[in-house]
């Protein structure tokens, strides 16, 4: 009598490990996707000291004390002097055309004003619109030119009795050396994986219902929906849970970042993340039974989720919709669950709401995969269809190419969707966690021991500047500190016993204020707004008993800061977070939906016609048309991210729309043929998506807006030119953003032009091997 055959998880186990390891997309989307994406991360951001920040000097004055703050900036920390224009116009260009990242203009006449006590004004211009690079830019010049000013010769000082100064004492609490890779890798590797992870859950599924049986899936599992989607998501979980390892080993290992909290915590929610992306992926597929349009939606609602999590803009800013969204999101509560606990080290008692959002997530997505899969198997489940023949022969020339790509794009839903469909959608919901645009009234803790008018001034000053708010007032530091670890404050500022006296007497009174650096944006606006209102306050001490005519004030200016420093931000003078990060991302967004929506369509002619239909492809009309088809098609997308939404928005942006139209043909022509080059690889539609869609935010770091150029290792600085987002956006974004000219960018146009040629020749060239590589083997 023969065996009957064995059904139960474990069959369902070995025979999805067996289909990954004869799927060579599947295996290289689960281990060699994660370890490039992990590598290229770790090396981006192996300089966490960023240096050599690129300065443009416009000295006006030339005497020894100009030349004295010239030769501090040269050797302040983190920047140098690239550019000694000879007067403002010189140094905006060069801002403009990335030579330099900020200018310093010196007044004419500084040596001698300062002398006779008119407190020149020296100007910092810096380019708020490079959002770090500008930062950092901004506070070594500061520091450098405050060092300077501190160094002046006494005889330069005005004499008198002056009110003491109240000096905020920094304490850094989490990240004491502000060590950028430490605050953004810790974020992004999960966000990459978690984005690996959701696809790998679909793409298990979804093969069922193309290429593979969701009947055989069924049967391997004896008929239990339970036992067949615990058994297929098995694997992956493993491979990612070791994943999840590896990404812990270049934080804490490679990088010595320390580790403060509960690792068991940790790694209970990393299986919950797990299985929280492999479930929403595996839901997806189970709801639209397309592989590669499910694929396009878990994309779109995956990719951006770096935004929604708070790592960049914080979620107390957030409006509701970003909020709400946000919460639904399993990384969003891992994050938190993360810097609390490796960051922080904060008690486990104040991480169990996010562990508990983070597990009621996993387990809601899982259990309405299995309810689905359960209402798939108690009805009859059709075979997947043959791939359906071609209709008709491919037209010839140009126009015929352009006609019948243009038709393959709107009959292909992954193509249609990723191409024109996806830009509409990421234009309305990228943009949401960040339109709150500043940080206002974060919640601040304020120990009062003076308990004078002093301090109580210094209260006030600080519930009423813009950034902060005083959210409680505890009697001791320790309960500030808890309140801290709870969430409740991000700031403690003290005010030491006798600070009133210390003022009154003439002598320094030091206010420590202890700031929380686990979200660097959060920090930022946290200790300007403790530094704003001690120094209103400062302010208002010396002008007391002034004269009318405010003479007493500014003696007393002068005496403490014979110069006056002013920072001046360009492009974006309000520090607005959106209107730093969605131009860019736009940009980035059109190049991956193009770059996927190509290579769908390339990967789908294959399945419906073979080697003959890429061969057909790769002829040199055939690609030039369909690169003018999907210009066509990128187009509306293109406007609308560059001309409709930035005014929609708020942001700043260009009148010169040919301009902008002229940049825009060889980027979008370039990423077409990119496409097309990649596609001309892929034998299946999905394929793109599988393999393009977690490289985003790696990209996003490498085109110089986020993080700065300088701190890029060259190899990779160098690697990077053969995208055509490095040049693109770099381009677009001064010419829209930043109200540079043409001539700005012209090294970005050619370079765009270049690689438009380069990748319509590699894509024509591999067509032709791919077919040439099938006849030799048929032969």
């Amino acid at each position: 009598m023969p065996m009957a055959r064995r059904a139960g998880i474990l069959d369902v186990v070995a025979r999805e490990v067996v289909w990954i390891w004869r799927d060579r997309v599947a295996l290289l989307l689960v281990i060699g996707i994660p370890l490039i994406a992990f590598a290229l991360l770790a090396a981006t951001f192996s300089n966490a000291v960023i240096r050599d920040l690129r300065v443009d000097v416009v000295d006006q004055d030339r005497t020894k004390t100009s030349e004295n703050f010239v030769q501090a900036i040269s050797s302040a920390p983190g920047v140098t002097v690239e550019e000694r224009s000879s007067d403002l116009n010189g140094a905006m260009h060069s801002v403009r055309s990335g030579k330099a990242i900020a200018a310093v203009y010196i007044p004419q006449n500084l040596e001698r004003d300062i002398t006779d006590g008119k407190r020149p004004q020296l100007v910092i211009f810096f380019n708020k619109q490079f959002f770090t690079p500008g930062n950092v830019a901004s506070g070594a010049l500061q520091a450098a030119v405050s060092a300077t000013v501190a160094d002046l010769p006494a005889g330069a000082r005005s004499s008198g009795f002056a009110p003491g100064p109240l000096v905020v004492e920094q304490y850094v609490l989490t990240n004491p050396a502000l060590n950028y890779a430490q605050f953004l890798l810790r974020a992004i590797l999960p966000t990459v994986l978690h984005i690996v992870i959701a696809i790998a859950g679909g793409y298990a599924v979804g093969s069922e219902f193309g290429s593979r049986s969701v009947r055989a899936w069924l049967a391997t599992a004896g008929g239990s929906p339970l036992t067949a989607l615990v058994g297929k998501l098995a694997p992956y979980f493993c491979i990612f849970l070791v994943m999840m390892a590896v990404g812990l080993v270049i934080i804490h290992g490679f990088y010595e970042i320390p580790y403060r909290g509960d690792p068991a915590m940790i790694v209970a929610a990393a299986c919950l993340l797990i299985i929280g992306y492999l479930s929403l992926g595996a839901l997806l597929q189970l709801l639209v039974k397309n592989l590669a349009f499910g694929l396009t939606l878990t994309g779109i609602i995956c990719s951006p989720a770096f935004g929604f999590a708070g790592v960049g803009f914080p979620v107390l800013a957030m409006n509701g919709f970003a909020r709400g969204w946000g919460t639904l999101l399993p990384l969003r509560w891992y994050v938190q669950l993360l810097f609390d606990q490796a960051a922080r080290g904060v008690p486990l008692r104040d991480s169990a709401q996010p562990f508990v959002m983070l597990a009621g997530l996993a387990v809601l997505y899982f259990g309405i995969s299995w309810l689905c899969l359960y209402a798939l198997a108690r009805r009859p489940t059709p075979e997947p269809a043959p791939a359906a023949a071609v209709g008709r022969p491919p037209r010839r020339g140009i126009a015929g190419a352009f006609g019948d790509e243009y038709g393959r794009v709107l009959g292909n839903r992954a193509a249609f969707g990723l191409i024109v469909m996806a830009p509409v959608i990421y234009g309305i919901f990228y943009p949401q966690p960040y339109l709150g645009q500043l940080i206002k009234d974060v919640p601040v803790a304020v120990v009062d021991d003076d308990n004078s008018d002093v301090s109580r001034t210094i209260i006030q000053a600080l519930d009423a500047d813009e950034a902060t708010a005083v959210a409680f007032r505890p009697t001791t530091l320790v309960e500030a500190q808890a309140a801290l670890a709870r969430r409740e404050v991000f700031g403690i500022l003290g005010i030491p016993a006798g600070t009133e006296r210390d003022v009154l007497k003439g002598d320094k009174a030091g206010l420590p204020a202890f700031v929380d650096s686990t979200y660097f944006l959060l920090y930022n606006r946290t200790f300007q707004g403790i530094q704003e209102a001690v120094g209103a306050v400062r302010a208002d001490l010396a002008a007391r008993s002034a004269r009318p005519d405010g003479s007493l004030y500014r003696a007393a200016l002068t005496r403490t800061s014979p110069v006056e420093v002013l920072a001046q931000p360009l492009f974006n003078p309000t520090g607005g977070y959106a209107s730093y990060i969605v131009p860019a991302a736009f940009l980035l967004i059109l190049q991956q939906t193009l770059l996927m929506g190509s290579a769908t369509v390339a990967g789908a002619a294959f399945q419906q016609g073979g080697h003959e239909a890429r061969r057909q492809r790769g002829t040199v009309a055939s690609v030039i048309g369909q690169s003018l088809a999907h210009l066509l098609l990128a187009l509306p997308g293109f406007v609308l991210f560059l001309v409709v939404l930035p005014r929609v928005y708020g942001f700043s942006a260009s009148d010169h729309v040919l301009d902008l139209l002229v940049l825009a043909i060889p980027f979008i022509l370039s990423i077409s043929f990119l496409g097309q080059f990649v596609g001309s690889w892929f034998k299946r539609s999905e394929t793109a998506v599988i393999l393009l869609i977690a490289i985003s935010l790696p990209v996003f770091f490498q085109i110089g807006v986020a993080w700065p150029l300088e701190a890029i290792p060259p190899l990779i600085r160098t690697a990077s030119v053969v995208l055509p987002s490095t040049s693109g956006v770099d381009a677009l974004v001064r010419v829209n953003q930043m109200g540079a000219s043409l001539a700005d960018v012209a090294h970005d146009w050619m370079r765009l032009w270049l690689l438009t040629g380069i990748y319509a020749l590699l894509a024509i060239l591999a067509a032709r091997v791919m077919t040439m590589g099938r006849a030799s083997h048929a032969d």
